[in-house]
């Protein structure tokens, strides 16, 4: 599955060619080449990883700023729930919502609401009888893409319900349109305040379905000083939250999976972690689970690349918010016992899309192409010391395979070559 639009680039005058970035990469996306990293855009899952551990800050996110919009007739924020973890001396998440609307936003909607219902949603879901379990959450899109890439076998294990991003701009539309008659749909501009690359990737190339309802992704980092300066200023802030400690959970790992009222569930978190649980679950290792919950980011997503605080911090802030909140303050309706409407509408296709560039399509092809990489691998020194740009020899002899490579990019084949020449 090839993501078109990435918000993790690198600067290339920072970068020194260092291999960190490379050993750090979950999908192998990285190498370096002539001195400098090089990112592999069909394999890069805009996880953050290699900004979170490059030592020289070449790495970095693209994201959009609200004057990119100035344009728009009404402006909508949907802030993730993660954002209400970056400010101490916090008690009332109305004063960062209206804190907000002084930013310069005609009406935000909290991600968390939707996390709420979508969590019903799941619920309803669960109860079927010919679900694949255990059933995968998509809540975070860099997970969804690792399954693409490296575990296409439990592309079928994937919750098909779109997530509290998608549906909480899609209620806030509905919800603009239905105040103000007079509005249309483009008029109305809806921006994620997000916590981490990967759901700004999510944003320009939106999984499961045909066009996100999100007009664009902002990050927290940037808009965190003016929000802290504005907070500073209110002293009767509007009752705009309606959230409840559902909702706020939603923000750390496990928040999504306690949520569903099963105690056959689990909750992982740091990318490393996630691909150690997906591998147990391919093998078959993790059993008599129905629900699993997998964050990139560690802690969740307070632990995103685009936060400006700690992310133990963040959940302890979090903790402390919703002290005296209800369990949930949005409920679907008690007649509705349908979730088609919140389902990905194309997900077939990117399952499709998903198997076809983990060259399932042409077995024959994909044997010969293996064994010819084994053939290779075999004659490497195993050493998987990443002088040669590959993050390790099995890496290294895909790509000599591919025509990116030569075998005497390996230092070790380099002097056997050379001692044998004298």
């Amino acid at each position: 599955m090839s993501v078109n639009k990435h918000s993790v680039t690198l600067d290339v005058s920072k970068c020194k060619g260092c291999t960190t970035c490379i050993k750090r990469c979950p999908t192998e996306a990285i190498r370096v080449r002539d001195g400098h990293a090089v990112i592999q855009e069909e394999k890069c899952i805009d996880c953050g990883e290699c900004i979170r551990h490059c030592p020289y800050q070449a790495k970095k996110a693209i994201f959009d700023k609200l004057e990119d919009f100035a344009d728009y007739k009404y402006k909508i924020a949907i802030p993730a729930p993660a954002l209400y973890g970056q400010f101490e001396d916090l008690d009332d998440v109305d004063y960062i919502l209206t804190a907000l609307i002084e930013c310069g936003f005609d009406a935000v909607f909290e991600v968390s609401r939707a996390a709420e219902l979508i969590t019903e949603y799941t619920r309803q879901y669960m109860k079927r009888e010919d679900l694949v379990k255990p059933v995968i959450s998509t809540a975070c899109p860099a997970i969804v893409r690792l399954i693409a890439l490296r575990f296409p076998c439990l592309l079928e294990n994937l919750l098909p319900i779109m997530p509290p991003i998608e549906y909480a701009a899609i209620l806030a539309r509905e919800k603009a349109l239905e105040n103000d008659p007079t509005l249309t749909d483009e008029d109305i501009c809806v921006l994620f305040i997000s916590p981490c690359p990967a759901k700004v990737s999510y944003v320009r190339n939106p999984i499961g379905i045909k066009k996100s309802a999100v007009t664009g992704a902002l990050a927290i980092s940037d808009l965190y000083f003016k929000l802290r300066a504005k907070k500073k200023e209110i002293t009767n802030p509007m009752p705009l939250s309606k959230t409840g400690i559902i909702g706020l959970n939603w923000a750390g790992s496990g928040g999504e999976a306690t949520s569903l009222l099963s105690d056959k569930y689990l909750a992982a978190d740091g990318i490393e972690n996630c691909i150690n649980v997906l591998d147990q679950i391919e093998n078959g290792t993790i059993r008599d689970l129905d629900f699993v919950e997998l964050n990139a980011c560690n802690g969740g997503c307070v632990g995103g690349t685009l936060n400006v605080e700690n992310p133990f911090i963040a959940k302890a802030r979090l903790r402390s918010l919703r002290k005296y909140l209800p369990i949930s303050r949005n409920h679907i309706a008690s007649n509705e016992d349908s979730y088609e409407h919140i389902m990905f509408d194309d997900f077939d296709e990117m399952l499709e899309k998903a198997y076809s560039s983990s060259g399932t399509t042409d077995r024959f092809a994909a044997i010969e192409r293996m064994a010819a990489i084994e053939a290779i691998y075999k004659d490497l020194p195993h050493l998987d010391c990443g002088s040669c740009g590959a993050p390790n020899c099995y890496a290294l002899a895909e790509d000599i395979i591919n025509g990116e490579a030569s075998e005497t990019d390996c230092i070790i084949k380099l002097r056997e070559i050379l001692g044998k020449g004298k």
